[in-house]
């Protein structure tokens, strides 16, 4: 039981701290701090938190040929997919961006059951479902006089979709193998590696703001981001990726529309009231199919552990 509670708690810390940055995160670049430079101030915040990482392992790091490969397979997935998207919003508008993302749990969840051979319960399944259609009308955006021609920026969309549900795979599947820290600890290597290419992204030709309310309000906003991140890697660790990955990917934008309500005083179309409810309410299914499964499988056990100790004696 405390296993379920374990990877449950790093799912409420991931959602809250990803809610708050998802309400914030369009504020630095606002007052003119390009995105693409948004990305090295989170790789950097990555350190710190893969310094608190390293030290709640007391200073172990997984160095065999294995953990390398994952944990830097499971950064470099990330951010790649960030970086990517940066190249699709310039040819595509964020309203047709944005829904095609929300399937990253889908990716996560067929590779779960393929190849970690995941289960759940009927009510688990469900609440899946329900995860997912929370999410289509949580990103939804409603189209205006926008048009893309071609498909180059679909397959720009495909990359990150793909490469973020492959992330959420790996990081279950790299807990079998490593410690969670020394994981996180490779994704920060591999994010900061990426610093270069992001930025050489960067229009420069266009002022920069490098005052308080540019790098320094990106970092106070990446910072959570950062130690969201962690607190994922941790419930990959602990919880089904066929459960972590749809929970927070629905939950998350719930409290991000939230705390914009307050900060801009918008009321949600009808779609998003819908879409907070069905989130709410998957949570509850999965949370409480998981509770379930984690009761039949101490019971199964229970005359096990009789039997063994009768042997014992």
């Amino acid at each position: 039981m405390q296993k379920g509670r374990t990877w449950i708690s790093f799912v409420i810390i991931h959602v809250v701290f990803m809610g708050v940055w998802g309400a914030l995160i369009e504020l630095p670049e606002k007052n003119g701090f390009p995105a693409t430079l948004g990305y090295v101030v989170w790789a950097l915040t990555m350190i710190p938190a893969a310094l608190v990482a390293l030290y709640i392992n007391k200073w172990k790091l997984d160095y065999d040929r294995n953990a390398i490969i994952y944990g830097c397979l499971a950064g470099l997935l990330g951010a790649v997919g960030q970086l990517v998207l940066f190249f699709a919003l310039r040819i595509a508008p964020a309203y047709i961006v944005f829904p095609i993302l929300s399937l990253t749990p889908i990716v996560t969840i067929l590779l779960a059951v393929l190849f970690l051979k995941e289960s759940t319960g009927t009510t688990g399944w469900i609440g899946i479902g329900i995860a997912i259609l929370a999410i289509f009308l949580l990103s939804y955006m409603p189209s205006g006089n926008t048009a893309v021609s071609g498909y180059s920026w679909l397959i720009l969309v495909i990359i990150p979709m793909i490469a973020w549900g492959a992330q959420g795979f790996v990081m279950r599947f790299a807990n079998e193998q490593m410690k969670a820290e020394s994981i996180f600890f490779y994704m920060m290597l591999s994010s900061v590696a990426l610093i270069p290419v992001a930025i050489w992204m960067t229009d420069f030709s266009k002022p920069v703001n490098y005052g308080l309310s540019g790098p320094w309000l990106a970092a106070g906003v990446q910072v959570l981001n950062a130690f969201g991140a962690l607190c994922l890697v941790y419930a990959f660790r602990y919880g089904k990726a066929i459960i972590v990955a749809p929970m927070t990917t629905a939950l998350s934008p719930v409290l991000t529309i939230v705390i914009s309500l307050f900060i801009y005083w918008t009321m949600p179309q009808l779609y998003i009231i819908i879409g907070i409810v069905l989130a709410l309410l998957s949570a509850l299914l999965m949370g409480r199919a998981e509770s379930e499964m984690e009761k039949k499988r101490t019971v199964e056990k229970e005359p096990a552990n009789i039997l063994n100790n009768v042997n014992q004696n």
